[in-house]
């Protein structure tokens, strides 16, 4: 099952990820899709609002992770734009969703289609723009309901 939403601009963007970050619990996982400038950092942005995080959130594209621990649960903030699926390998992005080397938290992965591999149970939102220039976010669930966020 999936869930298209319509997100007309920048702020209905980032005030999806504030319901995200409101609602999710930990060790929750999303990976996001999208072209460059979809709304992908935007989206994160938000969830990191809804989170409580008071400092400025930005896209990893050259540090790859960032973390933030001020909010209600950690932030793992992860872009691989600029990695190979072997590079990501060597990046050990299990270890944020798994939650044995770090605080359980809320994982966020940009450009996840070059994770070689996936975890067990994640949402999966797609960014697109369409013919208005508006945003069109479609949001999967795998091995979890959608309810979290629209129940």
């Amino acid at each position: 099952m999936a869930e298209t939403m319509l997100l007309e601009n920048a702020a209905a963007t980032q005030a999806l990820g504030i319901k995200l970050g409101e609602r999710l619990p930990e060790n929750t996982v999303i990976l996001l899709k999208g072209d460059l400038g979809a709304g992908k950092t935007t989206l994160t942005q938000g969830i990191g609002l809804g989170l409580g995080i008071s400092e400025a959130i930005a896209s990893p594209t050259f540090t790859l992770v960032n973390e933030y621990h001020t909010g209600r649960i950690p932030l793992y903030h992860l872009d691989l734009y600029r990695l190979e699926p072997e590079q990501v390998d060597r990046l050990y992005p299990e270890t944020y969703w798994e939650g044995e080397d770090y605080p359980p938290g809320l994982t966020v992965i940009e450009w996840s289609e070059r994770l070689p591999y996936l975890p067990e149970r994640y949402f999966q939102i797609a960014l697109c723009h369409t013919n208005d220039d508006q945003r069109q976010a479609i949001i999967s669930a795998v091995n979890l309901e959608l309810d979290p966020i629209f129940g």
